[in-house]
């Protein structure tokens, strides 16, 4: 877990990266557009928007309620599935949404296409978060911090 700004910076900056980087791939394959100018021009504002959901809204709500539930405190795991279910759920809520107003605006079925959007976001996203993303972020920082130590 991060034990500072600068760390929960990177922390967030690793986790948006990634997970916008594989929801981005998968949906323009799952809408067979999948080519290299989209994924690069599609990624950066979906990790700017990623990036802000995360660090001003999603992250503090997931963690508001994360810490209202009645799971065991003293077990980090639990607090780390918990929190990263609770942040999968309301950025796959918000970033279908934004992934639907940056292909094709506000449309007439737009309740259906959000609907759909969310439901096949949240498959791969909650897998994607919690058997590589999350890894793979705690594993960076892990590096960084035992990098701080040495440097003491």
């Amino acid at each position: 877990m991060p034990k500072s700004k600068k760390e929960s910076l990177l922390l967030t900056s690793v986790m948006c990266f990634l997970m916008v980087l594989g929801m981005s791939t998968y949906n323009l394959i799952l809408h067979d557009s999948f080519s290299w100018t989209s994924l690069v021009t599609g990624l950066i504002p979906g990790i700017v928007v990623a990036f802000i959901l995360d660090v001003f809204i999603v992250g503090k709500i997931a963690k508001a309620i994360a810490f209202k539930l009645p799971i065991s405190k003293e077990k980090m795991i639990y607090m780390i599935l918990t929190i990263s279910t609770l942040m999968v759920t309301g950025m796959v809520l918000c970033m279908s949404l934004f992934g639907i107003l940056i292909e094709g605006g506000i449309q007439e079925n737009m309740g259906a296409l959000y609907i759909k959007a969310v439901a096949f976001n949240f498959i791969v996203a909650l897998p994607l978060q919690l058997l590589i993303v999350g890894p793979i972020s705690r594993f960076v920082l892990g590096t960084y911090q035992k990098s701080q130590l040495v440097e003491l």
